[in-house]
């Protein structure tokens, strides 16, 4: 069972924001979605400012959460790729919306450009 799903929530809304909210659920999610399959490395790479031991965490809970599937492989080293469910898969369009909520908004009130894009 999910990790949240033994918390109590005052609305469904809230929930959401407990599986996705935070400063870097959101980027993992995306990354995944926009860029498919990752390795451990390869995400750490691709969201500047994250450490190890957070990402590691994020991952975890994530996966607890059915949204992220980590595919372990019988390797030396061992090999492991992480992916989105089709749970997770099914944020991409909020996640979307939020991108260009954000895009708007930064577009009307961000005139020194210091939020990225991306």
């Amino acid at each position: 069972m999910a990790r949240t799903l033994d918390k109590d929530f005052n609305c469904r809304k809230e929930l959401t924001l407990a599986l996705i909210g935070g400063k870097w659920k959101m980027l993992i999610i995306w990354r995944l979605g926009k860029e498919g399959t990752k390795r451990f490395n390869e995400l750490k790479e691709r969201i500047p400012g994250v450490t190890q031991k957070i990402l590691t965490s994020q991952l975890r809970n994530l996966e607890d959460d059915h949204l992220v599937h980590r595919e372990i492989y019988p390797e030396i080293p061992p090999k492991v790729e992480y992916s989105l469910t089709e749970k997770g898969k099914s944020l991409l369009p909020i996640l979307e919306a939020m991108y260009h909520w954000g895009t708007g908004y930064c577009q009307e009130f961000d005139t020194e450009g210091k939020i990225p894009l991306d």
